[in-house]
């Protein structure tokens, strides 16, 4: 469970040239400034001398690198000059990409060109980036797996300049099948894939093309391209003109001719034929000017081009089958293959998006995933609008189900869903869904950047996944590893193209300091360019709402994070931060919130880096939450280590509760809290029952004080809202690859007791959130924190909440101080029987008044019933006027 810190709202350089957007219609279109250029030149005395545009200083566009500083009042000379100079590296980042790419949106769809695509010319294009190789080559067993067949191009049409290689490949001919008569003839595959099977041949579109498109007269030259050259020299010399030069006679000037010419047409019929003059500047060297009709160029510049008849020459989808096979079938198995100075090697693309990454022992592949259009997966739902709290489910999609074996995306659809929706969260964060070798790492070292993992199904099925999610109101967020990528050689990006520096560094900084994964190159354009495309493609793609960007420390800083932080700004500013990564964080969501404006980017950091959610044009890294670990840490060591009468209720206030998360349940070999809580249930004895009072009371407590006490979301792994009684241990050798810890415990809502009781209180408590909107209110102030009786109370709105965690200890009428004088009822009481709870708050206490006395600093006071080991919330219902 978690709750998030919210970030200022994002926004991006006001009227700056860096990156602007406009959102007509929700569709996103990225401009630049570009130079303004003339192809006519102004007459001479008309010329205006161009105004010299005055200088926009940073401060004048809103932008100012140290903002989030001053606006907290923090003052510290080194951290500054770093804000500063990092902004600087910033501007001369983008101007290095804009040498490279058009804008930052071609800088972040990649994957339109990269990898497999089909052409409309009976084709599939592939490209790969490989700097290091010598030859590159797709094989596969649509050509046997042969390193010859498919290989790139010598040359420039091959082989670039930056390392990217390009591959065509032309489908096969059938049997008793003609070339097409056109060399450029396209068809449609999958956009209007059924037009163009009407069978009108190629002569009859270009007659209509002739017949609609040009107006009488208007293509009388273009069909006879000889009569001008032959008229005009039939004007000039004759009928029986010179044939050769010797015959050839004085030619009077250009102006005596038009003027014989304009004489002798004077009379001539009005034509719809363009008229163009031809006269004499009288200068030496004999330039002549084309001066236009001015009707005839304004009905010339009004036509537009005959694309329609060009899109109309089109076939379909029927007729390519009936020519041509597929030079690449669906699912077939494919890999690149390199001849590298170390020798050749095959590898899966960087750019596929479905892989097999361990089949049976054998070397991993790629699969195209090209299905059919019509029965391509067709999206049916919109996505939900982004809702003013997140209560957030997050889950494995693998160990879901309730049997022990991987659970599929379809079974995610039927069980989990309905499941999430009836609880009351609206989102789910998905972790271990892009492809990973190694089951046991829970997917967070990702081999494949834009597949799917095969285990859980196809591309199709997950889009079915998003939609079907989107369809009962849920945003789906996706856990993204960017930070680091597994070392697997065979299968994912280490040693790609044979060399250590493809897409990682190289020596001790391209390894993690104790986990041994590789770690990203982010100052190498070719690098951020295939990391940003990944952050577009899902979005794309897939639909996804949103992005938890999972362990930021370990890219932040050359130490991966493995240091002693005291708070010293000096800290994040030392020679052990990676400038760089800092840099691409900044593009990353700068780029996400101007194409993608609804979506969530959250951050996963356990150093608490400064400015992680301001705005980027103050200084901040420009995330919209942040999550931390510790605060887990501190519920683990009271559970663990604290004995319940010395929990220190000062402790609590600790600002970072707000982003408390517990992957206690989902990282394998830790306890879950439940475990922790319960201990082992052994029989129904009094020393049992106590035990399992003391664990729900905790539970429901933990749970409603994390929600309330912080930020403006929260985050639950699944299984913890009904305390799941089992920790998460994924297959391993040191368990035999057992299944039986890495799947939920459903069946136990069906039971009444102490699991339905929990999901119970837990589905109460979210709605509260949905009626009350506690995340969405001002952060609260703790104003009642006592030790001695290990009580804590503070107000949230209209909301009071008390917490006495105080293991024997029962207080009729414990005084806490209000501001507004009134009654206030009682809403949600952790010690009700539906939950769990013993009773001891009757109906007839639900419902108190405040007294005039002063209490907490407060004015008024309200003497409320706090049993052992219970919480309250408490609602202003009515005003009291004095």
């Amino acid at each position: 469970m978690t709750s998030l810190a919210l970030s200022t709202k994002f926004s991006l350089y006001p009227n700056s040239t860096f990156l602007q957007f406009q959102c007509p219609n929700r569709t996103q279109r990225i401009t630049f400034p570009q130079i303004a250029c003339s192809a006519t030149e102004q007459p001479k005395g008309q010329q205006k001398r161009p105004k010299k545009k005055k200088s926009v200083t940073d401060s004048e566009k809103g932008i100012d690198p140290v903002g989030f500083l001053t606006k907290f009042s923090i003052s510290h000379k080194q951290f500054s000059q770093f804000l500063r100079e990092r902004h600087k590296s910033m501007k001369d980042l983008t101007d290095e990409i804009f040498n490279r790419h058009i804008d930052l949106r071609d800088m972040a769809s990649g994957f339109e060109i990269l990898g497999i695509h089909r052409h409309p010319e009976h084709r599939e294009d592939y490209m790969e980036w490989a700097p290091g190789a010598r030859y590159c080559a797709l094989v596969g067993d649509f050509n046997g797996w042969s390193p010859t067949e498919n290989c790139a191009r010598e040359g420039h049409f091959g082989h670039d300049d930056y390392g990217y290689w390009f591959i065509i490949l032309e489908d096969k001919l059938r049997d008793g099948e003609k070339p097409d008569e056109l060399y450029f003839q396209q068809y449609n595959y999958i956009d209007d894939y059924d037009k163009g099977d009407s069978g009108v041949p190629i002569e009859e579109i270009f007659k209509k093309a002739n017949d609609e498109y040009w107006e009488p007269g208007e293509d009388r030259f273009i069909k006879n391209r000889y009569e001008i050259p032959a008229k005009l020299y039939e004007q000039i010399f004759g009928p029986n003109g010179p044939q050769t030069l010797e015959e050839l006679e004085e030619i009077p000037d250009a102006e005596t001719r038009y003027k014989a010419w304009k004489e002798q047409h004077k009379d001539d019929l009005p034509s719809n034929t363009p008229c163009y003059d031809v006269i004499d500047n009288g200068k030496e060297y004999d330039i002549f000017n084309v001066v236009l009709d001015p009707v005839s160029q304004e009905k010339f510049r009004a036509k537009k081009p005959p694309l329609a008849y060009w899109l109309e020459t089109r076939k379909g989808r029927q007729a390519w089958l009936k020519k041509y096979s597929p030079c690449i079938p669906h699912g077939s198995k494919y890999r690149v293959y390199f001849n590298t100075p170390s020798g050749p090697l095959e590898r899966v693309p960087a750019w596929a998006t479905y892989v097999q990454p361990d089949a049976e022992g054998e070397q991993a592949f790629a699969i195209h995933w090209d299905p059919p259009p019509e029965y391509a997966y067709k999206w049916k739902n919109s996505r939900p609008k982004v809702p003013k709290s997140l209560r957030i489910y997050e889950c494995h999609v693998g160990i879901s189900g309730s049997e022990p074996k991987n659970s599929s995306f379809s079974d995610f659809i039927e069980k989990v869903l309905p499941h999430v929706k009836e609880a009351g969260y609206n989102t789910i964060q998905l972790i271990g869904v892009i492809e990973h070798k190694d089951y046991f790492t829970v997917g967070y070292r990702a081999t494949n950047l834009y597949a799917v993992s095969s285990r859980y199904g196809t591309p199709d099925d997950f889009k079915r996944l998003v939609d079907e999610a989107h369809g009962l109101g849920l945003l789906v967020f996706l856990d993204i590893v960017h930070s680091y990528s597994a070392a697997d050689e065979m299968v994912g990006l280490s040693l790609f193209d044979g060399t250590n520096d493809c897409y990682f560094h190289t020596g001790k900084r391209g390894h993690h300091k104790y986990w041994g994964t590789r770690m990203f190159k982010y100052g190498d354009l070719d690098v951020l360019h295939f990391l940003l495309s990944n952050l577009n493609w899902w979005p794309t793609e897939y639909q996804i709402d949103g992005f938890h960007f999972h362990s930021l420390s370990s890219m932040m800083y050359t130490h991966n994070g493995f240091a002693s932080f005291t708070g010293d700004l000096e800290e994040y500013c030392n020679q052990y931060v990676d400038k760089d990564a800092l840099l691409y964080l900044i593009l990353a969501n700068e780029i996400l919130h101007a194409l993608h404006p609804d979506i969530i980017t959250i951050a996963e950091d356990a150093t608490f880096y400064p400015g992680l959610c301001e705005p980027t044009s103050q200084g901040g890294l420009g995330f919209d939450y942040c999550v931390n670990l510790s605060v887990s840490e501190m519920w683990s060591s009271f559970l663990e280590t604290v004995p319940d009468h010395d929990w220190s209720m000062k402790n609590l206030q600790i600002k970072h509760l707000c982003m408390l998360k517990s992957y206690n349940q989902s990282i394998s070999g830790g306890r879950s809290f439940a475990e922790i809580l319960f201990g082992e249930i052994k029989d129904g004895s009094h020393d049992t029952k106590k035990l399992l009072l003391r664990g729900c009371s905790l539970h429901k407590m933990i749970r409603l004080i994390t929600l309330t006490i912080g930020g403006r979301a929260y985050l639950n792994f699944m299984g913890n809202e009904f305390g799941h009684p089992e920790r998460v241990e994924f297959p391993m050798p040191s368990n035999n690859f057992s299944f039986s810890l890495a799947k939920r415990r459903w069946d136990l809502l069906a039971k009444e007791g102490l699991h339905h009781n929990l999901f119970i209180f837990d589905k109460d408590l979210m709605n509260l959130d949905e009626n009350e909107r506690v995340l969405t209110r001002v952060l609260p102030s703790i104003h009642h924190v006592n030790d001695d009786n290990m009580v804590i109370a503070y107000l949230r709105g209209p909301l009071l909440f008390v917490f006495n965690f105080h293991p024997t200890d029962s207080y009729e009428g414990y005084g806490i101080g209000v501001e507004e004088a009134g009654e206030y009822q009682l809403v949600l009481n952790t010690d009700e029987i539906k939950y769990g709870g013993q009773g001891l708050i009757k109906d007839d206490q639900y419902s108190r008044k405040t007294i005039s006395k002063r209490g907490d600093g407060l004015r008024n006071c309200l003497e409320v019933p706090m049993p052992s080991r219970t919480a309250q919330v408490y609602r202003l219902s009515r005003i009291l006027r004095i």
